[in-house]
């Protein structure tokens, strides 16, 4: 008889708003299974409407995972993700039950898939001096230093992103090598072995973004503003990385009278699509991923009823 080491995972992606969660959710209803979120933001307690998490009654009909597992100003990152999902999986030991991953943030589902980068760890120090060159000289500065110390890495990094050209600054002076050169040669091999199928949801570009402005729309409705005011009076500083995301930002400006409400919320919409487009460029690099209408859920679940009849001891192989 086959026997597996893990069980089979049907990862769901796509990028923010195109209806993810309402495919998890009919699938884990008709093969039931655990759901592992793959979102950077649901993570964070007390931030509900902004990160468009599931319904409590939602995730207490279903057996959810990695949401609401750090306060905003904890630290959580894709070391934290890979270990605690890693947990749901190995809990499940050889049942032939799908565990979904679902979610937007593509790195966590190519680390659980593929395991981390080997590099050193955060050094506070380095941070600290590159932190301070920015906040003195600005983001363009920094960005030139790694373009004069390590073209390759800067080649691959927006210029506005601090936050990676810091990490790439911080493994060359660490260990006296690129950082694109760890990554070439880890290339996020499957070092779990997990058996798993990928499905995207795909939407029309100009669908998807009535449907992210109708999703801003709705969190204004339900009480984002709200929400953060709320974030705010618990003492949680709006320079805390997860007070800086996607509709948090937004609205601590709106509250501290720098943008009117139409304004926060206009650019709310725009900056919601900018990312949702850099999602879409990065799945679809991934050759791995079967697309698929959101509508076709009949077909949706084909698919991952014949990947786990491959899975199960004597079915077919795959």
């Amino acid at each position: 008889m086959k026997t597996h080491r893990t069980p089979p995972l049907v990862v769901i992606v796509g990028p923010t708003a195109c209806g993810k969660t309402a495919v998890v959710h009919a699938m884990a209803d008709a093969m039931p299974g655990p759901i592992i979120s793959a979102d950077s933001m649901q993570v964070y307690r007390y931030m509900d409407i902004g990160t468009a998490k599931p319904a409590r009654t939602d995730r207490e009909k279903r057996s959810y995972h990695l949401v609401d597992v750090v306060d905003p100003d904890e630290a959580f990152n894709a070391a934290m993700f890979l270990e605690m999902s890693s947990a749901v999986i190995d809990r499940q030991g050889h049942s032939d039950a799908p565990v979904y991953v679902a979610g937007g943030t593509g790195l966590y589902v190519k680390i659980l898939l593929g395991g981390l980068i080997s590099g050193p760890g955060p050094d506070e120090r380095l941070r600290s001096k590159y932190k301070g060159l920015v906040e003195k000289y600005g983001k363009s500065r920094l960005y030139a230093l790694l373009c004069e110390r390590d073209p390759a890495a800067a080649g691959r990094i927006n210029p506005n992103d601090s936050v990676r050209t810091i990490r790439a600054l911080e493994v060359l002076d660490l260990t006296g090598e690129s950082i694109t050169a760890k990554q070439a040669g880890h290339a996020f091999r499957n070092s779990r072995s997990y058996r798993y199928l990928k499905i995207g949801i795909k939407t029309e570009r100009d669908v998807l973004q009535r449907r992210i402005e109708e999703r801003v729309e709705q969190m204004i409705d339900l009480g984002l503003a709200g929400e953060v005011e709320n974030l705010l009076k618990m003492n949680y500083s709006p320079e805390l990385k997860s007070m800086q995301s996607l509709g948090y930002r937004h609205m601590v400006r709106y509250l501290q009278g720098e943008w009117g409400l139409d304004e926060a919320v206009s650019l709310m919409k725009r900056d919601t699509w900018q990312y949702a487009k850099r999602q879409m460029t990065w799945f679809k690099k991934d050759t791995e991923i079967q697309w698929t209408g959101l509508e076709d859920l009949a077909g949706i679940r084909d698919r991952i009823e014949v990947f786990l009849r491959k899975e199960r001891p004597g079915g077919e192989k795959p």
